[in-house]
């Protein structure tokens, strides 16, 4: 791995009870957090090579963390999402570089396929800046019960010349879900819809 990490963090939640209700089995989701350096902290650059590279290191080292976190096979990941957060002396765009050319396709090998568009967020931010992770089903964005999110937060990150890079992983939708539309056990996965 050429990225140098500062920090790596992996939580999970798990949501047992909802409005005194029991969640059987439990809703569960990890989020893998890196802290890295931004190598383009302080200055415009046209080319953002360095970062798109970065994030293909991390879009496989981030969500096979969160799948081995929920103690899972990569084929039982049902949704994901990712986010970045820029520390000040960055631009968003750096954020964009990480998230979006190449981070995409080590992740879907991380969750075994991965047919629809990961969902993502991105903002400028500085210590303890938390970002809402979007989650939404891994191969077919018409599933409503995977629309979600988790919160991803460091105490101490993003310094001025930072990047806090976060992938999430669930092995199931919201809890209690009942708005209606695709169930998970009717997804085809072909087209990334449906």
């Amino acid at each position: 791995m050429t990225v140098e990490i500062r920090k790596l963090i992996v939580q999970v939640d798990e949501t047992r009870k909802e409005m005194g209700q029991d969640v059987t089995p439990p809703t569960r989701r990890a989020v893998a957090i890196a802290v890295i350096e931004n190598p383009y902290a302080g200055r415009y650059s046209e080319n953002l090579d360095a970062l798109i590279a970065i994030g293909e290191e991390l879009g496989a080292l981030l969500g096979q963390k969160a799948v081995a976190a929920l103690g899972i096979e990569p084929g039982q990941a049902q949704s994901y999402g990712k986010a970045a957060i820029v520390g000040e002396a960055g631009e968003l765009e750096h954020a964009a570089a990480i998230l979006h050319p190449k981070l995409g396709a080590p992740l879907r090998v991380a969750v075994e396929k991965g047919a629809a568009l990961v969902p993502s967020a991105k903002k400028r931010g500085t210590l303890g800046t938390a970002i809402d992770v979007p989650l939404g089903h891994k191969d077919a964005a018409f599933v409503r019960s995977h629309f979600d999110a988790i919160e991803a937060r460091v105490s101490d990150a993003p310094r001025a010349n930072e990047i806090v890079v976060a992938v999430a992983v669930t092995d199931s939708g919201r809890p209690l879900p009942r708005v209606g539309g695709l169930q998970h056990s009717e997804v085809k996965g072909q087209d990334g819809l449906r």
